[in-house]
């Protein structure tokens, strides 16, 4: 019995991802690209193919401008600081990775064995990555608008309850406290990281004045001193408990 080639089924499937997408390909080669991870390349050594990594760098800087620019547009009256804050948090993983379950089109990723098995903050960054990578790809298939018009048509809700309700930049807060009250800022420390390279989760405390004031946990060491700071910062009162 003739086995399956997972390359040939991913392109007979192309047309119903490009439906989901709402993104028709001038290049196919590109869409199917974005959807071959690098450990389904360890495993097939055999066929001449590359990987999605390249369009997830890509894609990463393109996702980025687009963002800055739609804040740019419709925040004109905020300063600099609070516009890196909300962009960072529309593209950061955990973001990227629920746009790409939005499109429902996770099941389509060739990956090998032992990632088609893997769960938790692992999966996370694999749907992340190809979240950037189809953006990187349609970025090369038809440019910097049809890019754009792609993210709006599926996320522009989405970026607009960010912009009227967005999340408290709490390590900044707390910078800001502490500098008035002790001249100093606070200091963040990893005290453990768990899990492997692609999928490690940090665990952080923050100090005030030498104090331990909080502590927390994520996928990034950015989004764990976030979690410390929001924890410091309802200890000493700068978030009324409800």
């Amino acid at each position: 019995m003739k086995s399956v080639d997972p390359i040939e089924t991913l392109f007979y499937q192309a047309p119903l991802i490009e439906e989901k997408l709402g993104y028709p390909f001038r290049n196919r080669e590109l869409l199917l690209l974005a959807f071959v991870h690098r450990s389904f390349i360890n495993e097939h050594r055999d066929q001449m193919l590359s990987h999605n990594e390249r369009l997830e760098f890509l894609g990463d800087s393109v996702l980025g401008l687009i963002i800055s620019d739609y804040l740019y547009q419709f925040l004109p009256n905020h300063p600099e600081g609070e516009l890196s804050h909300l962009r960072s948090q529309i593209v950061e993983s955990s973001s990227c990775a629920n746009f790409l379950l939005h499109l429902n089109v996770s099941q389509y990723i060739l990956l090998g064995k032992g990632e088609a098995m893997n769960e938790g903050r692992g999966r996370e960054t694999i749907f992340a990555d190809l979240f950037e990578a189809l953006i990187g790809a349609i970025y090369l298939d038809g440019g910097l608008e049809e890019v754009r018009r792609f993210f709006l048509f599926h996320f522009s809700e989405r970026l607009e309850r960010i912009l009227i309700s967005p999340v408290r930049n709490w390590k900044a807060e707390l910078q800001d406290y502490a500098q008035k009250k002790f001249q100093k800022p606070p200091v963040y420390r990893v005290v453990k990281e768990v899990g492997p390279d692609h999928g490690k989760e940090f665990h952080i405390v923050v100090l005030i004045n030498e104090v331990e004031e909080g502590h927390g946990s994520g996928p990034s060491k950015k989004i764990a001193e976030q979690a410390a700071a929001s924890m410091a910062a309802l200890k000493i009162g700068l978030i009324e408990q409800e």
